[in-house]
């Protein structure tokens, strides 16, 4: 919609996308958090499960649930605007920049819930809104941050779109970065420390 309304202006799309994208997740993460704990994303669960707050069965079904809405999503979305159900992305992504922006995206997504969840649990939509905003805005790689949503942007050709080779390379550097940010907040939220 954002792409048909602004036709040759990319940074009206772009700011649209990054809004819908910002405020949807603010809605999602607070009323699925007390079915779901709000698992949204594959890199968020696999946060959890490093810290033993996920079973590794329920982790699974969790992702597969995840991969499997983002992929109807997409063709969902496809089908309400007369596209083809199925695309396949043509839109690289690609190189180190690219790389290191997806990295930094995952990492302060991942970080910004397990700190707002250390120090201020009702903060974690609105905080998830706001770093997945931000980050379309101030990545390099516009902020994928999530396996299920970089497998399911490899399906479009929308100016949201990925190549599958691409997509093959974010989905670690995802899940890598996630890591690294379960043990960053681990380390620093280990003991509860008063404000100076």
């Amino acid at each position: 919609m954002a792409a048909a309304l602004s036709p040759g202006n990319p940074g009206v799309a772009l700011l649209a996308n990054a809004a819908a994208t910002g405020m949807i997740l603010v809605v999602l993460i607070t009323t699925l958090a007390p079915v779901s704990g709000a698992h949204l994303n594959p890199a968020v669960t696999l946060a959890f499960w490093l810290r033993g707050e996920i079973v590794g069965p329920d982790a699974i079904k969790y992702c597969a649930v995840q991969i499997a809405a983002g992929v109807l999503g997409t063709i969902a979305a496809h089908v309400m605007f007369g596209f083809e159900a199925v695309q396949i992305g043509s839109q690289a992504r690609s190189g180190l920049g690219i790389w290191l922006g997806e990295a930094i995206a995952t990492f302060a997504l991942v970080f910004t819930i397990l700190a707002a969840l250390a120090v201020r649990p009702q903060f974690v939509a609105t905080g998830v809104g706001l770093v997945i905003t931000a980050g379309i805005w101030a990545t390099s790689s516009t902020c994928f941050a999530n396996p299920a949503v970089t497998i399911a942007r490899a399906l479009t050709d929308s100016y949201t779109a990925i190549r599958p080779m691409d997509a093959a390379v974010f989905v670690p550097i995802e899940l890598a970065a996630a890591a690294l940010a379960a043990v960053f907040a681990g380390w620093l939220f280990a003991t509860p420390r008063r404000p100076q």
